[in-house]
């Protein structure tokens, strides 16, 4: 690789970015829009209920409260005597809420029980709550216990206080504004080569493929990280989102992400050599993907198995899982080994793919 041959064609192609106002409108202005509608017009009802339960009481009361939950059909229910462990769990995302009993649980007619549900999703831990509150007035009917009055619930939202729905929503939503910044950008970048001849002009160059790959991968990366840093100071300083990780983990997690978006983009831009067909397959392979099998709308959990299996291979699930851990529960690294594995490894397939159809020549 020449370095020289491949300054000249980053020159080239960021000074075609500042003179294409389109591209200035897809990084920029498109990202604020999206984020705008979906912070102000966008909710979502979530359905996943698994949940742990611990009790320190044991008698026939408690026992009986923790057969009803077992035996409801909103309930998956995770036995444990560790609390501590149960908290984990809903730290790592595979339990949605825990539920306490005390040791004085039915004594003196009293029974006090503690809820603690995960507010990263704001909308299943109000049906949890809900739905528990369903189960114990059952259980409490049954008893013949007066649940006005020997009852007491004590509701706690972990990560998620206030249990707003923009918490949940605008991390998510900053990662599909990037598939679409990422994947849209570059699917028109060689196509618009094909079709203003210059593409020629570049084949006939002492360039190597590699070359005029990274030549043109480089500078819409650096555009991608700077739709990314305003999105995140949109969604911190204008919707107030917290943000509990690291700066530097959202970075490394941005870039790593961009690399499969952007090895998309450059993958259909080759096989099209058309823009109109490039856009359409950009938002067909990566926009509608990454908006609905991502986890970001819709429970993966939810969907069946085969769907489920497919979803492995959208990068956004892994970005979208990474955001929403680092704004609202902070820097969880065995989630993020994890996600960011499987980024690498879905853009380094795609960029294989890129530089293995790109070949120096007009066929």
């Amino acid at each position: 690789m020449n370095i020289n041959r491949l300054k000249a064609l980053l020159r080239k192609e960021m000074l075609q970015i500042i003179r294409d106002p389109s591209a200035i409108l897809i990084a920029f202005i498109l990202p604020l829009l999206l984020l705008f509608l979906m912070g102000y017009a966008v909710s979502l009802d979530a359905k996943k209920l698994p949940v742990g339960i611990v009790s320190a009481a044991q008698n026939q009361s408690s026992q009986m409260l923790l057969s009803s939950f077992e035996g409801s059909p909103f309930f998956s229910v995770t036995r444990s005597k560790d609390k501590r462990a149960l908290i984990g769990q809903i730290q790592r995302g595979s339990l949605r809420a825990v539920i306490a009993l005390g040791e004085d649980f039915g004594k003196n007619g009293r029974f006090k029980i503690q809820i603690l549900t995960d507010g990263t999703e704001p909308n299943t831990a109000g049906l949890v709550q809900n739905y528990a509150r369903g189960v114990v007035s059952q259980w409490a009917h049954s008893l013949g216990i007066d649940s006005q009055r020997a009852l007491q619930s004590i509701p706690r939202y972990r990560y998620n206080p206030p249990l707003s729905s923009r918490y949940f929503l605008l991390p998510g939503s900053i990662a599909v504004v990037m598939t679409l910044i990422g994947t849209l950008l570059t699917a028109l970048v060689i196509a618009r080569e094909w079709e203003r001849g210059t593409m020629e002009a570049l084949m006939a160059t002492p360039a190597s493929m590699v070359e005029i790959v990274i030549g043109k991968l480089i500078p819409y990366f650096i555009l991608g990280m700077g739709s990314m840093l305003l999105c995140f100071a949109v969604a911190y300083f204008w919707y107030k989102i917290p943000f509990e990780g690291s700066f530097s983990m959202l970075l490394l997690l941005s870039a790593l992400y961009l690399f499969p978006a952007l090895s998309i983009g450059l993958l259909i831009s080759t096989l099209a050599k058309n823009q109109f067909v490039a856009a359409q397959a950009a938002i067909i392979t990566g926009f509608l993907p990454a908006f609905l099998l991502s986890g970001f709308l819709f429970e993966i959990e939810n969907m069946p198995p085969w769907l489920q299996t497919l979803t492995y291979l959208v990068p956004a699930r892994y970005f979208v899982e990474s955001l929403q851990t680092l704004f609202l529960a902070g820097d969880i690294y065995q989630i993020f080994w994890t996600n960011m594995a499987g980024m690498l490894l879905i853009g380094s397939l795609f960029f294989i793919l890129v530089l293995k159809k790109s070949k120096k020549g007009l066929e």
